[in-house]
C-alpha cells in the first residue's frame, strides 16, 4: 500500500462533496473552468480513475518481456552456424541464415530490439505511475488539510450548498486536477518518445538472390 492508497478513502470522500458542489457550478472566470474542459471529469470522477493505477503490473509486463529475449538468444545461436552445404543452394542457405538472423537480432527494428523497447517501455510506464501517484498522494494530503476543505464538508453537511462552498471546492478542484493533467501529460509524452521504437518490426530482406535450383554439394 502507497502513500496514495492510504488517502483514497478520505480523499474520495472529500471530492465527492466537491463534485456535488460543483455540480451546480463555479465561480465564473475560475481557473478550474479550463482544467473541467480539458479533463471532461470532476476531480472525484478524475482521481477514482487514477486509482485503478498501479506500477507492478507494468513492472512485471517489462520483466516477462525480458524473458521471452532468451528465445530468441537460443534461436540465434543456433543461426550461428553456417554449415557445410556450398554451392548455388549453400549460398542460398547462408543468405537466408543471415537475413534471419538480422531478423532476429540485429539492431533496434529486429525482433529482439522491440521487445527490448517494450520492455523498456512498460519500465518506463511503471516509473510514470510510481512518481504521479506520489504527485498526486502530496496534493491529497495538502488539501485534506486545507482551509478549503473545511468550508467544503461544514457546506455539504448544513446543505448550506454552492453559495456557501463553490468557491472552496473550485480551489481544491483546480489543485487536484492541475495535478492529475501533469500526470496524464507524463503519459503522453512517453508514448511520443517510445513511439518510433514500439512500431512492427518488418522483413529486412538482404537483397541478395534466391536458390532456384542447381546443383547441392556437401563438403
Amino acid at each position: 500500500m502507497d502513500p496514495l492508497d492510504r488517502l483514497a478513502e478520505p480523499g474520495l470522500d472529500l471530492l465527492a462533496r466537491v463534485d456535488t458542489l460543483l455540480a451546480a457550478g463555479a465561480p465564473e472566470g475560475h481557473p478550474v473552468w479550463p482544467l473541467l474542459r480539458r479533463m471532461q471529469l470532476l476531480p472525484g470522477e478524475a482521481l477514482r480513475a487514477f486509482l485503478d493505477l498501479h506500477p507492478a503490473p507494468l513492472a512485471t509486463a517489462g520483466h516477462a518481456v525480458r524473458r521471452l529475449i532468451r528465445g530468441y538468444d537460443d534461436a540465434c545461436a543456433a543461426l550461428t552456424d553456417p554449415g557445410i552445404w556450398s554451392g548455388p543452394a549453400g549460398s542460398s542457405y547462408d543468405e537466408a541464415r543471415t537475413a534471419l538472423l538480422r531478423h532476429l537480432d540485429e539492431g533496434p527494428e529486429s525482433l529482439v530490439g522491440r521487445l527490448e523497447s517494450t520492455a523498456g517501455y512498460a519500465d518506463a510506464l511503471a516509473d510514470w505511475v510510481e512518481g504521479s501517484r506520489l504527485a498526486v498522494a502530496r496534493v491529497l494530503a495538502e488539501v485534506l488539510g486545507s482551509t478549503e476543505a473545511v468550508r467544503v464538508r461544514a457546506a455539504t453537511a448544513s446543505g448550506a450548498g454552492p453559495a456557501v462552498g463553490s468557491g472552496a471546492a473550485a480551489e481544491i478542484a483546480t489543485r487536484v486536477l492541475a495535478v492529475l493533467g501533469v500526470a496524464y501529460d507524463g503519459a503522453e509524452t512517453l508514448l511520443r518518445q517510445w513511439s518510433p521504437s514500439l512500431a512492427e518490426s518488418t522483413w529486412r530482406s538482404t537483397g541478395g538472390p534466391s536458390y532456384h535450383g542447381g546443383p547441392l554439394r556437401i563438403g
